[in-house]
């Protein structure tokens, strides 16, 4: 069995999620985050689809991911990956884009990727700064250089709120798996909620988001137990909180989507001190 790094550390004094994967040959399925993603490959080639457009990824290329951007990847060179990627939350993102253009709106990037990108470098420092727990403030003054460089080069002039935003009737099916998640839902409730037949629905739903409803609902169980896991939530309550059968569904589940078990997850918000311990091969 090839070595596995699997590893997340939370920088409280920046508000950043890093995470590292190496040596790993997992497929992603189809998902979203509720957060910007900017990423790169170290090693290794993959096949990205987001957004409904495809991807060949290598070493040196940048992927940037909004928040809500369906996308799904796999190993397609037989190697292992060396990935490493900051996780941005809208609110930390907002913060930063208000002090550098003045303007309170969220940017949305584009494109999804930067082949072989000078970026690549500047995440890199800023990821082992992270990873360091680096403590002066050489890592928000990188931070801000970079989402400075992004939002001049790479920003959409709209706002992100207003972009990609689907029928009303889809809309409201966005809204009811997002208020009613944890409960056993039905496509029967979905088709009813919007006039549609349970075929029409899922069609016009998966064309309108990139991604199909019951992924939809499996995200938003996931993006909501991993705010559970950060403020101290034991897996097994975070998994009977967010509608899921029991832990172990929740684990395999959590594991395909985020890459780490909840367990590992978890040890990289246990405290501003001890954030960021290594996870190798917790499979728990």
């Amino acid at each position: 069995m090839s070595y596995e790094v699997r590893e997340i550390r939370y920088d409280p004094d920046i508000g950043i999620e890093a995470y590292r994967f190496q040596g790993i040959m997992q497929k992603f399925p189809n998902h979203f985050h509720d957060y910007y993603v900017l990423g790169f490959i170290e090693q290794g080639k993959r096949h990205l689809i987001c957004n409904n457009e495809s991807y060949v990824i290598n070493s040196g290329d940048v992927v940037i991911f909004n928040p809500h951007d369906p996308h799904a990847c796999e190993q397609i060179d037989g190697k292992t990956l060396d990935y490493r990627c900051l996780n941005v939350k809208p609110d930390v993102m907002r913060k930063y884009a208000l002090e550098i253009t003045g303007a309170e709106k969220l940017p949305r990037f584009a494109p999804t990727v930067l082949y072989q990108s000078e970026l690549a470098g500047i995440l890199r420092d800023l990821h082992r700064m992270i990873a360091n727990e680096q403590p002066d403030f050489q890592k928000e003054e990188l931070l801000l250089l970079l989402i400075e460089q992004l939002l001049v080069d790479y920003s959409d002039a709209e706002a992100f709120d207003s972009f990609r935003e689907p029928r009303p009737e889809i809309r409201t099916v966005c809204d009811y798996l997002e208020a009613h998640y944890p409960e056993n839902i039905k496509l029967d409730r979905l088709s009813e909620l919007t006039g549609l037949s349970k075929y029409h629905l899922l069609r016009s739903f998966t064309r309108q988001t990139g991604i199909s409803p019951y992924s939809y609902l499996s995200t938003i169980r996931i993006n909501n137990a991993k705010k559970l896991l950060e403020s101290g939530i034991s897996p097994g309550e975070a998994a009977f909180r967010c509608g899921f059968s029991d832990q172990s569904h929740f684990t395999n589940f959590f594991k395909k989507l985020i890459g780490l078990t909840p367990k590992q997850y978890s040890r990289g918000f246990a405290s501003g001190q001890e954030a960021g311990r290594l996870a190798h091969h917790d499979n728990r």
